[in-house]
């Protein structure tokens, strides 16, 4: 069952819809439920100098579950440094949420999977350092991917 927070961000999604000159776009999709998602992020510096998201939207492709998922990782995104960002679990989506049954808790993963990919693909256009820990969940993320293709 889902709770009332879930119903929430899947009827009223936060920051939905796509991004005109998004600075990147992350997708991740697992073809075994269906589900796409597709984050699109504004990246400039912040006063200090950071790489931080000023603006984050999202388009999904899926359950309930799925448009919850990517809704609380836009709020939980906005605003953040990349640094900051890339620490959001999916344990963060599903607190956030007041839970999920255990047969959705795979969004959340698809969701932290997504926002991972943006800013990958981010720091690899710029030609800025990649973490060995970004770099493991990009392959992570990839391996999976092509796995679920076939």
């Amino acid at each position: 069952m889902y709770s009332s927070k879930v119903f929430e961000h899947f009827k009223n999604p936060h920051n939905f819809g796509s991004m005109t000159n998004p600075t990147v776009v992350g997708q991740v999709g697992n073809l075994a439920c269906g589900d796409v998602m597709k984050l699109y992020l504004k990246i400039t510096k912040n006063k200090q100098g950071q790489d931080f998201i000023k603006d984050i939207k999202f388009e999904t492709l899926g359950c309930a579950a799925a448009i919850a998922t990517s809704s609380v990782v836009t709020d939980l995104a906005k605003g953040q440094t990349l640094t900051e960002a890339i620490k959001i679990k999916n344990e963060d989506i599903v607190k956030a949420l007041d839970n999920l049954p255990t047969i959705k808790i795979h969004c959340s993963l698809l969701a932290v999977d997504a926002l991972t990919e943006a800013i990958y693909l981010f720091y690899k256009q710029n030609n800025k350092n990649i973490s060995a820990e970004l770099e493991q969940k990009h392959h992570r993320i990839i391996n999976c991917q092509a796995r679920l293709k076939h």
